[in-house]
C-alpha cells in the first residue's frame, strides 16, 4: 500500500478499513471502520486534515485534499464517485456525490444529498440536507427530495468488496 507520514502528520486506518494497493493515503488522514479507498485514489492531507466516516468508500482516481484552513470532512455511508474532487469541503452522512463531480472549498454538502455527475460545487456555496445538485456551475434541483436510505445498497456492495479484495486480491506478473 502506498500510506504514507509526512513529518508528524501521520495516517489513523481503522484495521476494518480497506486501502487498495495502488491508492495513495498520505499525512493527516482518518479513515474510520469500513471505510474503503479505491485504485488511483489520493487523499494527501499535507496541510490540513481528511477525515473518511464509516463505511463510506472513495471510488477510482478521486483526489481528496485540503488545506491548511480548509480541512476535508466526509461523513459515514457517503459514495464517493469515480474521479471525483473533494478539496476543503464538508460532506454530510450518507451522501452521493457522483464520478467526476468536484466539490470545492468552504462548501457543505448535506445530510442524504446528491452531487451530480460532473457537477462543480463553487467555493462557499451549501446544498442542503437530501437535495440534489446538478450542473456547472451547481444549482439545486427544485421539487426534489433525495429517499431517505438512497445510498444502502451501494454502501453494502463496496463493504463486500472490500472484504473480498482482502482476502482474494493478487498481483499477477
Amino acid at each position: 500500500m502506498s500510506i504514507y507520514a509526512l513529518g508528524d502528520r501521520v495516517p489513523d486506518i481503522h484495521p476494518d478499513a480497506y486501502v487498495h494497493p495502488d491508492a495513495v493515503v498520505i499525512g493527516a488522514v482518518t479513515l474510520a471502520a469500513g471505510a474503503s479507498v479505491w485504485p488511483q485514489a489520493v487523499l494527501r492531507a499535507d496541510y490540513g486534515t481528511i477525515t473518511v466516516g464509516e463505511l463510506t468508500n472513495i471510488q477510482d482516481g478521486s483526489v481528496i485534499h485540503c488545506t491548511a484552513t480548509d480541512s476535508t470532512v466526509i461523513g459515514a455511508r457517503c459514495v464517493v464517485g469515480h474521479s471525483a474532487h473533494i478539496e476543503g469541503a464538508t460532506i454530510g452522512d450518507e451522501c452521493l456525490i457522483a464520478s467526476g463531480s468536484v466539490v470545492l472549498n468552504r462548501s457543505t454538502v448535506g445530510a442524504g444529498a446528491i452531487v451530480g455527475a460532473g457537477a462543480v460545487i463553487p467555493f462557499g456555496f451549501t446544498v442542503p440536507p437530501r437535495r440534489m445538485a446538478l450542473g456547472v456551475p451547481a444549482r439545486l434541483r427544485e421539487g426534489h427530495e433525495v429517499p431517505v436510505g438512497h445510498m444502502d445498497g451501494n454502501t453494502k456492495m463496496y463493504a463486500a468488496n472490500a472484504a473480498y479484495y482482502r482476502k482474494a486480491l493478487r498481483k499477477v506478473d
